[in-house]
């Protein structure tokens, strides 16, 4: 197996226990060294008082793809910090994709970009910036 596919196993199995996005509804769609696309349908238990969805679970949205992205080299990554700009209301029943690209990778730290938008006329929902460091540690 090259390095590149062992990556992309390692990203998989993160994926695969991943009880909470699981649980949320999200798809992994794309899964690639440095990219990935997550999908998640917003449901009535995630819009709040004002009839949106709560910007927690885009941030979530956000930050599982991040995560995707980022551990797609095979190395045990975790969120150092996280920033996100909030553009446009996602309402109950739209579809939200999220894609996720690192864009620099140094040392034991990292920085990807995220980028959330509904699916049915592309309108960019959020921009959400993570950055990431590698642990030293193994796989717990």
């Amino acid at each position: 197996m090259s390095e590149t596919a062992d990556g992309i196993a390692f990203a998989r199995q993160m994926w695969a226990d991943d009880e909470a996005s699981r649980r949320l509804g999200m798809e992994a769609v794309v899964l690639e060294q440095d990219h990935a696309v997550v999908r998640m349908a917003i449901r009535d238990d995630m819009v709040n008082g004002h009839a949106i969805c709560h910007g927690g679970y885009i941030f979530t949205l956000a930050d599982s793809c991040f995560a995707l992205a980022c551990n797609s080299r095979g190395r045990l990554t975790v969120a150092a910090g996280a920033d996100i700009s909030f553009t446009a209301p996602g309402r109950l029943g739209d579809v939200l994709v999220a894609e996720g690209q690192v864009r620099s990778a140094f040392g034991r730290s990292g920085i990807t970009d995220v980028t959330v938008k509904r699916e049915s006329d592309g309108q960019i929902i959020a921009e959400f910036r993570g950055r990431s460091r590698t642990l030293a540690l193994p796989r717990p």
